[in-house]
């Protein structure tokens, strides 16, 4: 089984956030930005959100936001 989990990166040049799946390990090399197509562009740290595994159905949430929210993190 491949893991190919979603990547969220942001352009150097314009400032577009974007996400891609892409197999563990696989680097920036050969991504352009699908705004601008420029190929500067770097892996941002994304947030996730987990289920706890009790009879509540909260939601524990890591960071506040997904992609393109603004959660005052660069």
């Amino acid at each position: 089984m491949t893991v190919m989990p979603i990547y969220e990166y942001e352009c150097l040049d314009c400032g577009e956030r974007f996400e891609l799946l892409q197999r563990m390990g696989e680097g920036s090399a050969n991504l352009t930005c699908p705004q601008c197509g420029e190929s500067r562009v770097t892996k941002q740290f994304s947030t996730f959100a987990s289920a706890s595994s009790g009879s509540s159905a909260s939601m524990s949430s890591f960071g506040g936001g997904g992609c393109g929210s603004e959660s005052g993190f660069s």
